[in-house]
């Protein structure tokens, strides 16, 4: 206990935890609906496309890589969601297409003009996590503070319109709802959410932050409410423990907050199990 109170002293310990909270605030609000509407391998997709325009940031030496980051992954939400359904390369085959193919580029570049003298080193903690996220800077924090509001403030704000899309799509544009564009809000939401937490989990473990504690709260509720409440307050629970533990013990942030998730979901499993709860 010592040892955890004085990491917790230090700004750049405190600093992490902001960010950790947010990102895992956010990435379970969302959850919930990409799991319910099939769209999980939404948040696996870009989280490749990320990687890839990290890559070409890290070639080109920008200072600030989000400024490349973020936009070319919002751009590829939102390219992917509209012509997903409109041409003859369908959703799921369209989105393995580009994120097979931003993460072999990535790699590519990173290979041919790396300066780096480990560059395997450098791979492995962009796709697995690393302890970036102990270094982060006063203004990647507030860039982390206002992205995160601004997902909670649309999803607050739209909660209802979100409801509709969720579970009834064939009545929501029956009634004039404008489903496509909460489809596109949807999709740049995650994109958002999945460029701040590059640096928590990684790119390849993104996807699990996301969809763990939906999974986990469907075991144990059946209301969307309650599913979204208890997914968000178990991604907290876990992503805290997972990077306390990861303080403690020294091992990887991104698998051991993974982790951390995957047992959770074990317990309500079993919880739900002894309890008849729903399944997902």
């Amino acid at each position: 206990m010592d040892k955890l109170w004085m990491y917790l002293q230090l700004p750049m310990v405190q600093r992490a935890l902001i960010v950790s909270t947010l990102i895992a605030f956010c990435s379970a609000l969302l959850g919930v609906t990409l799991v319910l509407k099939r769209y999980s391998y939404i948040g696996d997709g870009l989280s490749h496309v990320a990687f890839g325009a990290m890559s070409v940031a890290a070639v080109v030496g920008l200072t600030n890589e989000m400024v490349l980051i973020l936009p070319v992954t919002v751009i590829c939400a939102i390219l992917l969601l509209r012509t997903g359904q409109n041409t003859k390369i369908k959703g799921d085959a369209l989105i393995a297409m580009v994120s097979v193919g931003a993460l072999a580029i990535g790699y590519l570049l990173m290979n041919i003009f790396s300066t780096s003298s480990n560059l395997s080193g450098d791979v492995c903690t962009t796709l697995f996590g690393s302890t970036s996220i102990l270094t982060l800077s006063v203004s990647e924090v507030w860039l982390c503070v206002i992205l995160s509001v601004l997902v909670f403030i649309g999803f607050l704000f739209f909660y209802h319109k979100i409801f509709c899309v969720t579970f009834d799509e064939s009545f929501a544009r029956a009634v004039g709802m404008k489903v496509d564009l909460y489809h596109l809000m949807i999709a740049v939401m995650i994109a958002v959410i999945i460029v701040l937490a590059m640096n928590l989990v990684g790119s390849l473990l993104i996807s699990a932050l996301v969809i763990f504690p939906a999974l986990s709260a469907m075991r144990l509720f059946k209301s969307f409410r309650d599913v979204t409440v208890f997914a968000v307050i178990m991604s907290l629970i876990c992503t805290l423990t997972g990077i306390l533990v990861s303080l403690l013990y020294s091992t990887p942030v991104g698998s051991t907050i993974v982790t951390v998730d995957a047992a959770g979901f074990l317990i309500c499993f079993f919880v739900g199990k002894i309890r008849g709860g729903v399944r997902a």
